[in-house]
């Protein structure tokens, strides 16, 4: 008889699935187990400094004026405050809303008005930013300033001295709030169909949305992650990528809490310290996206290659060069397909048979896939179309956009979540990422991928990084055209690249622009902003290489 899953609805506590449960009860079965390892400065906290860390936290915010229910603004990077800000306000009844760092501007003041925001949690270098768009905002009422969260942070000072630039605002310091608070005796522990969390979209198609989520979900999310990336309490996870996105909060913090495990928190990605980092933390896995991993890729051979713990990597997308990173790098690599926005679609992991290596796996307990058309009809095994899932386990995903009703309706039409991605189910249900709807290139009545372009091209010994896109002719249709960067040091041409493309895709998918450039534009989640180098190209159309105008001609 098959043994029972954690995510079996009669296993999974319903009941208990809130942060602030599932926070006392690792704290009270783990309480000396170091859960989180910053490495910027070596502190270290155990599962029982965490649970009384945000305990504190939480009463402080409530202690301070805000009512449960109400919604907090998390404007930080990666640090144990930001966390214990997360957590510590989500467990104590109000809602967390973790805000892209790099915000600024007309986009800070958007997130903080759309999210009905009345505090915000704010290191301090970040504060000028807030204080520029502060009277946009008169809705925020409380300011808790975080110092030096990190080495080389600006030194603390004084909260008086910051009012002096917003009177109307109460400014607080982070520091009391986890030291001195104590828990209100009258005030209950969330449900766990609360709202806990707000987090946004990137905005690729629009305004960003505010997805939300439940206590349930967040505790189904790491849970999913536990059991389908096969996480154990002996692990420690690798976390990098920043904590106000989906992939390190709820798939590596989540997923190591849920699985009694520990984390080791970076400050951000860095091509020189991820290893570094990676052997002396001792950390067993890690998460990456597809430009972390060309980086990781691109680095010369070394000796060193083998030297560290890691068992399993998990990334999304899959490369090529799977197999050979696998054999370099001496780890296994794990795949998912999710959204956000929903929850977790499918996985693959380490028991799956390595021919689909490259695959996102099959659909994860309690999850229906779909490969359909424009119409929602199904398309036949092989064939592409949308992507589209259905979570059957009840508070298991997200209850949609916050204040988009119509958002949220459209995505969940003939009630399936329709996730805007292409992908084809193989005959054996497994799952293959094609690419986005919205980064299909139409050229002369086909359907062209720019994944599939990407990477053929990455497999050119001269090319470090690229970036497909459509670009229009002066035909008024799509073109191919691709942003590249250069390895140093090695010798290309544009026409060489050509030939490679043209001896491994269809003629209809080579390029005919190619544009070379320095360095990727990045979001801070690693994700190349295509839209940069589309406008970039559209500028200087003439500066860039164009095989029709070179009279280079493709072998059909």
């Amino acid at each position: 008889m098959m043994a029972k899953s954690a995510l079996d609805s009669d296993t999974f506590n319903l009941a208990e699935a809130t942060i602030d449960a599932v926070l006392r009860k690792r704290a009270h079965q783990a309480p000396d187990k170091v859960f989180l390892n910053h490495l910027p400065d070596g502190r270290t906290y155990t599962y029982q400094d965490v649970d009384h860390l945000t305990r504190k936290l939480g009463s402080g915010l409530l202690e301070a004026g805000l009512e449960p229910g109400s919604h907090v603004a998390i404007f930080m990077e990666n640090s144990p405050e930001q966390l214990f800000s997360l957590w510590g306000a989500s467990r104590a009844g109000l809602v967390s809303v973790p805000l892209n760092s790099s915000a600024r501007g007309q986009l800070l003041a958007y997130f903080l008005k759309h999210s009905d925001s009345r505090a915000i949690i704010v290191e301090a270098h970040l504060l000028p930013r807030f204080l520029d768009i502060a009277a946009s905002v008169p809705e925020i009422t409380h300011v808790i300033v975080a110092d030096a969260c990190r080495p080389g942070m600006p030194a603390p000072s004084a909260a008086a001295d910051y009012a002096n630039f917003a009177p109307a605002l109460r400014f607080m310091k982070l520091a009391p709030l986890l030291e001195t608070a104590q828990a209100p005796a009258d005030t209950p522990p969330p449900h766990f169909t609360d709202l806990a969390m707000l987090m946004f979209t990137s905005g690729t198609t629009g305004p960003s949305k505010a997805i939300m989520f439940t206590h349930a979900q967040l505790i189904y999310w790491g849970t999913d992650v536990s059991v389908h990336h096969e996480y154990t309490e002996d692990d420690i996870a690798y976390v990098y990528l920043p904590l106000f996105h989906g992939n390190a909060l709820l798939g590596s913090v989540m997923g190591s809490l849920m699985a009694g495990a520990s984390i080791a928190l970076a400050h951000r990605f860095s091509t020189s310290t991820f290893w570094q980092d990676v052997r002396a933390s001792g950390a067993t896995v890690f998460n990456s996206v597809g430009a972390v991993t060309n980086f990781l890729w691109s680095q010369p051979a070394s000796d060193q290659d083998r030297k560290h713990r890691v068992k399993r990597c998990h990334l999304a997308p899959v490369p090529k060069f799977a197999a050979e990173l696998e054999a370099r790098f001496g780890m296994k690599i794990m795949s998912a397909f999710g959204l956000t926005d929903y929850c977790l679609g499918a996985s693959y992991n380490t028991q799956h048979p390595r021919e689909k290596l490259g695959s996102a796996g099959r659909p994860r307990q309690n999850i229906d896939i779909r490969i359909v058309d424009d119409y929602d009809q199904d398309m036949p095994v092989g064939e592409p179309g949308e992507i589209i899932l259905r979570n059957n386990f009840p508070w298991g995903a997200s209850i949609g956009y916050y204040k988009a009703p119509e958002a949220t309706l459209a995505s969940r039409r003939n009630l399936w979540f329709h996730t805007g991605d292409r992908g084809v189910l193989d005959e054996d249900g497994y799952l293959w990422y094609t690419d986005r709807l919205k980064d299909a290139i139409r050229r002369r009545g086909e359907n062209i991928s720019a994944f599939e372009v990407e990477e053929v091209i990455r497999t050119h010994p001269a090319i470090q990084d690229v970036a497909v896109y459509p670009l229009r002719s002066e035909l008024s249709e799509d073109e191919v055209a691709a942003t590249v960067v250069l390895r140093p040091g090695v010798e290309w041409s544009p026409e060489a690249l050509i030939e490679h493309c043209n001896k491994n895709l269809a003629y209809f998918m080579v390029p005919r622009y190619i544009d070379v450039i320095d360095q990727m534009p990045m979001t801070l989640s690693q994700k190349i902003e295509k839209y940069k180098l589309k406008l970039r190209a559209e500028q200087n159309r003439s500066d860039i290489w164009d095989r029709e105008l070179a009279g280079v001609r493709l072998e059909r």
